[in-house]
């Protein structure tokens, strides 16, 4: 009906109004909007019922839903706006094995992050608190090794202005590294000390043993592998940030700067670990995020979302072909989960 249309003589009332009204905004808005909606308007005993009966398993995509903040899941192949809520509160989560990490931030004059270990029922196994705003967060294929990384101070690697502290966390043993800036670092052949050592976006191989990560310094960054035994990490290559290792453990998907424009520095590319080629993918936005493997074929990043969401959950093809495709609309930290782990 246009604005100079007449009113029609069986107007509706004021609650079919409403009713209209709320079921054209879910119509135009989509799925993830909707479940904001319904989420709000749970009771305290049917939200606890809901988290009761999330649990960690596979196969299927996890990820944060910028609407509500709350971890959700979907089916690999499910249209992007599909999700099944209850997850819990996090600011960056991941999960794999027998194990997720949920990090929450705690605002505050001085900003905390709870770093939460949970199982694969969701249930809280440990609580580190840290000082500053959570950035990075990974777990081990088998659940054993976590590791997260938060801004000590800014809150952008586009700029030199943030320090960053990078924990290990080895649940086997309970054995926690609070900040990974002391572990003996060759560059260039030699040992190298720095006061301005920053190290973020842990990635692990599948013996819970070898690890690779970012480290800065002197306004460059490095691709590191680092041995847990052996308590050491070696610089491998330049121009390598938030690195993450594919399934079959051969292959980095990472992003790499390519411009000094702080708006648009970063691409996503792929590094076969034997060769040490790199393959530029088909996104070519700027993604500032760790990306991860659904498989050994597909990467999944977060990208600034439209519409009024925070972000959305894209995936690309890692050999370079094909084109972006939005996989969850209004998410981001996603995380591919298999079957559960046998015993």
């Amino acid at each position: 009906m246009s604005a100079g249309s007449p009113e029609p003589t069986t107007s509706l009332g004021p609650r079919a109004r409403i009713a209209v009204l709320v079921a054209a905004v879910l119509l135009l808005a989509g799925g993830s909007v909707g479940y904001a909606l319904h989420a709000q308007h749970r009771t305290p005993a049917q939200q606890a019922e809901a988290d009761a009966s999330f649990t960690v398993t596979g196969p299927a995509l996890y990820f944060r839903d910028t609407a509500t903040g709350r971890v959700a899941r979907r089916p690999l192949a499910a249209p992007p706006g599909t999700r099944t809520p209850g997850g819990p509160a996090c600011d960056r989560f991941y999960a794999s094995g027998d194990h997720a990490v949920c990090l929450r931030a705690r605002p505050g004059v001085l900003p905390r992050t709870h770093a939460v270990v949970l199982d694969r029922r969701l249930r809280e196994q440990r609580r580190i608190t840290v000082p500053g705003i959570p950035t990075r967060a990974r777990v081990s294929a088998s659940g054993r090794m976590v590791s997260w990384t938060v801004f000590a101070t800014g809150d952008s690697y586009a700029t030199t202005a943030f320090s960053t502290r990078t924990a290990i966390l080895d649940l086997r043993t309970g054995y926690l590294v609070k900040s990974i800036e002391g572990i003996p670092l060759t560059l260039d052949g030699a040992r190298y000390h720095a006061p301005d050592v920053n190290y973020w976006g842990v990635t692990f191989a599948r013996d819970d043993n070898r690890f690779y990560a970012t480290v800065s310094t002197k306004g460059r960054t490095y691709l590191v592998e680092g041995d847990m035994a052996k308590w050491s990490a070696k610089a491998l290559r330049q121009n390598v940030e938030c690195p993450s290792l594919s399934p079959d453990n051969t292959r980095l998907a990472f992003k790499k700067k390519v411009s000094d424009d702080p708006a648009d520095p970063w691409r996503l590319y792929v590094l076969d670990l034997r060769t040490m080629r790199e393959t530029p993918l088909a996104e070519t936005r700027n993604v500032d995020d760790q990306a991860a493997w659904l498989d050994d074929g597909t990467v999944a990043y977060a990208l600034p979302g439209s519409g009024g969401r925070g972000s959305d959950i894209w995936t690309v093809p890692a050999d370079g072909t094909g084109t972006p495709r939005m996989a969850v609309s209004g998410g981001s930290s996603p995380a591919a989960v298999g079957q559960e782990p046998a015993g």
